[in-house]
């Protein structure tokens, strides 16, 4: 047995299971098994093929990918997928790399806040990504914010336990940047591996998703400093009417763009 044959073989299990992205999923898989860069793998042992093989099985049930290997990777961050807090997916990159871009223009020192920070994923990129940022993140959720204040440790992020409605009246109108990616999805069916993230994590409220992020909009408008800028994630359905809700609080705004050319994050100043 080789390492090809097996991936041709996982490859086959996981399309049929309708994963959409079989062939990264099955190559990342193996190397998982065989510790290192399947171009220096030696061929695997029968162990190694029977750990393989039940990976391959639990994910074609729809596991994510990330609970398997037990690692997120997020632009250039390796962070721990831990259970019961939600999974970084990687359209959230782009949000990152606005919010990077952004608190990049503001200055030497910008200040950085993330609402609704879950693992501190979006947090720790920018504080890796910008030197001399001060980034404070918010959550609510105790196991999502004992995981992300273990993770942001090593890299200075101040992580406050709250609501992100509410939190941080001590920064209002001091801040450069909010960024958030936070509960949106509305009330319609979701794929499977998606809706084993916490319940919290997803769901927007009411029917369109938009409570939570209308009121996000409301509290980034109280903590950004004059010509601050607000980065949010948000379902392919939620643009215009995000973009509304920040003209309503006196904010200029717009969609951007995921990779696929769906309506991704609201960028508003």
């Amino acid at each position: 047995m080789t390492w090809r044959s097996q991936r041709s073989w996982a490859e086959s299990i996981l399309a049929e299971a309708g994963i959409e992205s079989p062939h990264a999923d099955a190559r990342w898989l193996a190397e998982h098994v065989a510790g290192q860069s399947l171009l220096l793998a030696p061929e695997p042992t029968p162990e190694q093929i029977e750990s393989f093989r039940e990976l391959v099985e639990r994910r074609a049930r729809r596991i994510p990918l990330q609970h398997l290997t037990g690692v997120m990777h997020f632009r250039n961050l390796e962070l721990p997928a831990d259970p019961g807090v939600f999974i970084v997916r990687p359209e959230t990159e782009l949000v990152a790399g606005a919010a990077v871009d952004a608190a990049r223009r503001a200055g030497p020192s910008p200040l950085v806040v993330d609402l609704c920070t879950g693992s501190g994923a979006i947090a720790i990129a920018i504080a890796d990504e910008v030197p001399g940022a001060r980034v404070v993140a918010v959550e609510l959720d105790d196991t999502a914010f004992a995981a992300a204040t273990r993770n942001a440790q090593p890299y200075g992020v101040e992580v406050h336990q709250g609501d992100a409605r509410t939190a941080l009246s001590e920064l209002e109108g001091m801040v450069d940047v909010v960024v958030s990616n936070p509960p949106y999805v509305p009330r319609r069916q979701l794929p499977a591996e998606v809706g084993l993230d916490p319940a919290v994590a997803l769901w927007g409220g009411g029917d369109d998703g938009l409570e939570i992020p209308r009121a996000l909009v409301v509290r980034a408008r109280q903590l950004l400093k004059p010509r601050g800028v607000l980065i949010m994630e948000h379902d392919d359905t939620q643009g215009e009417a995000l973009v509304v809700c920040a003209q309503e609080v006196g904010m200029s705004g717009r969609t951007e763009l995921d990779l696929a050319g769906r309506p991704r994050f609201l960028y508003a100043v």
